[in-house]
């Protein structure tokens, strides 16, 4: 059975992957205290459920001061067989602010004392071993809770729990890379559909810009050094019991070209992993 242990910054979108895992049928735990974690995980190990997996969150209320034990009890947890992956959720200080500013809601580390900003610092130091050597880091700085939710879904939510998931993401540099991406790829040199006008309206899944792309010489060599690169160190990764990559290739917009290179690279791929997720950060 997975089991998934949850952490992040507050603000970052916990509550929502753990309902999202909830409704696609695991046993979800919030806010479970640490001391608790390696007792609750043999237990529920041994419990026959209908459940896909379990899930657990944790809070930074329930890490302060513990660090040390939590790292340990995952330790022990390994070593009692207990396979758990590790998701952490992150997004930029601006974000965060904007997004307490209009929920209203306290930080958990904030106090009379405390203002927002450094509560988030202090909570990003606290977390940072975590951050560090997370199984998967999803980045929510650009996404809103649908978005969050399909993410959830498809890079946890999958019945082949023993196959690498691999996330081809496109994005464009104008809004910043993805911090959560173990490849970035740059690919502003190549031609652009953009300064095209009757081709800068559409994006690089619909047929215009695709008949343009496959057309330059350049964009051929490019995929073909990618989709050579990616073949020869995807099954290392693999081959090392890596739960999740992430893929990202970004333009100038991020409708064109990086657009056209994921749907490609993704096709590829899929034909041999099963767990294959596009994603088109600003077309989302």
């Amino acid at each position: 059975m997975k089991f998934i242990i949850i952490s992040g910054l507050s603000g970052s979108g916990k509550s929502v992957a753990l309902h999202t895992l909830e409704d696609i049928g695991y046993f979800c735990t919030d806010n479970l205290p640490i001391s608790m974690l390696e007792t609750y995980a043999v237990e529920m190990e041994s419990v026959d459920t209908d459940a896909d997996g379990i899930a657990v969150g944790i809070d930074v209320r329930n890490i302060s001061g513990q660090l040390g034990d939590f790292e340990q009890i995952l330790h022990k947890l390994w070593a009692r067989g207990i396979r758990y992956t590790t998701l952490f959720l992150t997004c930029d200080n601006d974000t965060l602010l904007k997004r307490f500013s209009e929920t209203r809601r306290r930080h958990p580390l904030s106090t009379p004392e405390i203002p927002l900003q450094e509560a988030i610092n202090i909570e990003q130091k606290l977390l940072e071993p975590i951050a560090t050597t997370a199984d998967l880091t999803i980045d929510t700085s650009n996404s809103n809770v649908h978005q969050l939710r399909n993410m959830v879904r498809n890079r946890i939510g999958y019945k082949q729990q023993d196959r690498l998931s691999l996330l081809f993401e496109s994005f464009g540099f104008k809004q910043g890379v993805p911090s959560d991406a173990d490849f970035v790829f740059d690919v502003r040199c190549l031609p652009n559909p953009y300064w095209d006008e009757r081709l800068r309206p559409h994006t690089g899944m619909d047929a215009p810009v695709i008949e343009f792309l496959d057309q330059q010489a350049d964009v051929s060599d490019m995929y073909q050094h990618l989709e050579s690169l990616l073949s020869r160190w995807i099954p290392d990764f693999d081959q090392d019991n890596r739960s999740y990559l992430t893929i990202a290739v970004g333009c100038t917009g991020g409708k064109h070209r990086s657009v056209y290179l994921i749907e490609k690279l993704g096709s590829h791929f899929r034909q041999q992993y099963p767990n294959v997720v596009i994603r088109h950060r600003e077309l989302s």
